[in-house]
């Protein structure tokens, strides 16, 4: 049954009454003043006291009336409605600001300076949660929390009050869902697992991501989780990102949630829930790839830990770096504020470090700031930059972390935030912030069937993980589709690829430059133009891979797959597991 919305009067109803009240009011102010007869007289004090009370209150609605366009006009740019009460972030109103800001593999996203977040007229995000023990519910309000500080507007529901109004009147949805006993919804989900999860829903319009709670020590791990995906991709809707399980709540997998959330809101200055727990890393070698390329500088970077013990990872897990501002930033914001960069504060673990180096990992406060204040008291509020995620492109034989970067800048020519520390301030033999990221959903499967690796750009570096994993276990039959600009200058890591094409190892590669042709090619060109071939990998038991942007590529091959597969049966490899993404 649904439940009709009540109907609310527009601010711009209530102002135009609110103005046209103030001005009735004057009208029979000045009628009551001209009650008697017309020729000139001395109005007396009264009169002139009350005539300068109507003008005061005149003046004072125009003032109101002015405010309040210029606060929707304001709301409008921005794309925020001005009903929402907006908690600011603490960013610097300098250069480090982000306004686009390097994300995973290198792909920028907009930042909170030109946001696009939410348009005006769109109706709120929609967060839905089914909580059994709260867990879920608590993780739930977070998201909403870090949501509503972008500007983002929200609706809050758990499971039990959800409705098909809800879901056909919304355009983007976050489900947080755990799993109890052995694979069972939680109690607050029965209901919709009995009728909405049975309905047969339109939800064409809905684009929507999952977060699956679960235990792994239980055989149906997310089971619910994976059940809600299922049932939102059967009706429709579009899936911005693969769900994301965590096991027994695992906080590398909660801060990959917020990532996401994150690239949502257009924010990726969010501060995490949870500051990961980082070991020290160098930087040992940096080679811009692409030098004259149309697009932005790629770069290869290669990464050593301080111990060889931390060289423990499975292909497709992921690289967190906790990343610094530049020098001039860092500079800027002393100078501005008139205080020593080498005062010596404590970090974040309580030891002595000088100002400037703790500035350098945290978001800069904004100016100007509260007085007093000294290095101390500045340095004691403090909140460390969130993370940058990004696709390891090696394995542990390679002996160190590589990554592959795309340098992306912000409107005023300055380098983001994680790229730039990567590719341009950091110094060769740097110490560089790094934790490791389990990325199950993205590992290789354990046995030898054929593998399908579909990416553009700078997601080639999880699938040459992938490929190095599956050379190195002896499992040939490969086949690599992969998307650039043009061969001649952004072709990366073109000799591994030719060698181990050379060598059996991929059994077919198909490229796609787009700039080299007069019409363009992409990858899902490359898919429909072999059809017969991807239905035969795919009836010998294949997986499909795809890396890269969740923008054009992503949408534009799972469009090719369901043209050439069919929609039933992609959902089938979805739900068996053969259709992973990693797209960002």
């Amino acid at each position: 049954m649904t439940t009709p919305r009540a109907v609310r009067p527009s601010r711009h109803l209530l102002g135009h009454l609110a103005t046209g009240a103030v001005l009735v009011g004057i009208a029979f102010a000045l009628l009551a003043w001209q009650r008697g007869s017309l020729g000139w007289g001395d109005p007396g004090p009264s009169r002139i006291l009350g005539a300068a009370i109507v003008a005061l209150v005149y003046v004072a609605a125009c003032a109101l009336f002015a405010l309040y366009r210029r606060r929707a006009a304001r709301a409008s740019a921005t794309g925020r409605d001005v009903s929402i009460a907006v908690k600011p972030v603490a960013v610097a109103a300098s250069a480090s600001t982000p306004a686009t800001i390097a994300t995973t593999s290198g792909v920028a996203v907009a930042g909170v300076v030109a946001s696009q977040a939410v348009e005006a007229t769109e109706p709120p995000l929609l967060v839905a949660y089914a909580s059994q023990t709260g867990f879920a519910e608590q993780i739930a309000g977070q998201t909403a929390d870090s949501l509503r500080e972008a500007g983002v507007e929200v609706r809050l529901v758990s499971f039990a009050q959800l409705d098909e109004a809800m879901l056909v009147a919304a355009r983007r949805a976050l489900f947080v869902a755990s799993t109890t006993g052995e694979g069972d919804a939680p109690d607050s989900a029965i209901g919709v697992v009995g009728t909405l999860m049975q309905a047969d829903l339109d939800l064409s319009q809905l684009t929507c991501g999952v977060l699956a709670l679960g235990d792994s020590e239980y055989v149906n791990y997310c089971a619910f989780g994976h059940q809600v995906d299922q049932w939102l991709r059967r009706c429709g809707a579009t899936a911005l990102f693969d769900p994301v399980e965590v096991d027994n709540g695992d906080d590398g997998a909660l801060r990959h949630w917020q990532h996401q959330v994150g690239l949502l809101a257009d924010r990726t200055d969010m501060p995490d829930w949870e500051t990961p727990r980082y070991a020290s890393w160098h930087l040992v070698e940096r080679v811009h790839l692409n030098p004259g390329s149309l697009g932005d500088p790629c770069f290869h970077l290669a990464l050593r830990p301080d111990d060889p013990a931390q060289l423990r990872w499975d292909a497709g897990d992921i690289a967190e770096i906790g990343p610094r501002h530049g020098p001039q930033a860092v500079a800027a914001w002393l100078a501005a504020v008139g205080l020593d960069g080498g005062a010596s504060v404590p970090d974040t673990e309580g030891a002595a470090t000088t100002f400037a180096e703790r500035l350098a990992a945290s978001v800069l406060p904004t100016l100007p700031l509260p007085v007093p204040f000294d290095a101390a008291s500045v340095a004691s509020g403090l909140v460390p930059l969130p993370h940058r995620e990004y696709s390891i492109a090696s394995m542990p034989a390679d002996g160190a972390i590589h990554l592959l970067l795309r340098q992306m800048r912000r409107p005023d020519g300055s380098l983001g935030i994680g790229g730039g520390w990567l590719t341009a301030y950091a110094p060769i033999g740097a110490s560089i912030a790094l934790r490791l990221r389990a990325n199950s959903n993205f590992h290789v499967p354990g046995d030898a069937r054929p593998l399908i690796l579909i990416g553009n750009g700078t997601g080639l570096a999880g699938l040459r993980a992938l490929l190095k994993a599956r050379i190195a276990a002896g499992h040939r039959r490969n086949w690599l589709v992969f998307g650039e600009r043009n061969a001649a200058i952004d072709y990366h890591y073109r000799d591994d690829l030719e060698r181990w094409q050379a060598e059996g190892a991929i059994e077919r590669l198909d490229l796609a430059f787009s700039r080299d042709e007069p019409r363009g090619t992409y990858v899902q060109q490359r898919l429909r133009e072999a059809a017969d071939t991807l239905r035969t990998w795919i009836d010998d038991g294949a997986s499909i891979y795809v890396c890269g942007s969740l923008q054009g590529m992503a949408p534009g091959v799972d469009a090719a797959l369901r043209e050439v597969l069919g929609s039933t049966r992609v959902d089938a490899l979805t739900a068996a597991m053969r259709y992973r993404r990693d797209v960002y």
